[in-house]
């Protein structure tokens, strides 16, 4: 048999009687969360190859940042030092195994002395070092200055025989090419 449904009354006097719990606080902010724990991963592991990029050509010097990069560090069971593996181009392997105690001796004074025992080499492709003092190219189409009348004429009349669709694209290849100082030989 089932019980009869409280009247409104009833329904309102039982809900006013009922405590409700109070609305819960918003978790903390994940990177406050972790914090703790990445320092303590930090102090544990230390720091990565990611770390040695940025500083590589000060660390190896330009002639071997050309053709190498940290690619991970793996740190060694115990108290033993790590491994660190090079990407290197692939003509330089024998160059960087003949040097791998001198590039040891060199990140252990960047990491710290006994951070890395053994050097690993892959061969591959290396990305070029960024031209130092170079600015990045702006993102965009380069606004080229206008061309002398005269050249202007010279570059219409010269274009005016290609189909419809090519004569924007000649007259804008042509206009760069002319816009661009004599080249010295």
């Amino acid at each position: 048999m089932r019980r009869p449904l409280p009247t409104e009354s009833e329904a309102r006097e039982i809900l006013a009687r009922r405590r409700t719990r109070p609305a819960l606080r918003p978790p903390p902010p994940a990177g406050r969360s972790l914090a703790p724990l990445i320092k303590k991963l930090d102090a544990q592991f230390g720091r990565g190859a990611s770390a040695l990029e940025p500083r590589w050509v000060e660390i190896v010097g330009e002639r071997l940042a050309r053709v190498t990069r940290p690619q991970k560090l793996t740190k060694g069971r115990g108290n033993a030092g790590g491994t660190l593996e090079l990407r290197v181009a692939g003509p330089a392997a024998l160059l960087v195994q003949h040097q791998s105690a001198d590039i040891i001796q060199r990140v252990n004074l960047f990491l710290g002395a006994g951070s890395v025992e053994k050097l690993r080499i892959a061969q591959g492709p290396v990305k070029p070092l960024p031209a130092s003092g170079a600015k990045p190219r702006p993102r965009g189409r380069a606004v080229l200055p206008p061309l002398p009348a005269a050249m202007e004429a010279e570059l219409n009349a010269s274009v005016e025989a290609a189909p419809d669709g090519l004569k924007a694209a000649l007259g804008k290849l042509g206009r760069a090419v002319l816009s661009q100082p004599p080249r010295e030989e």
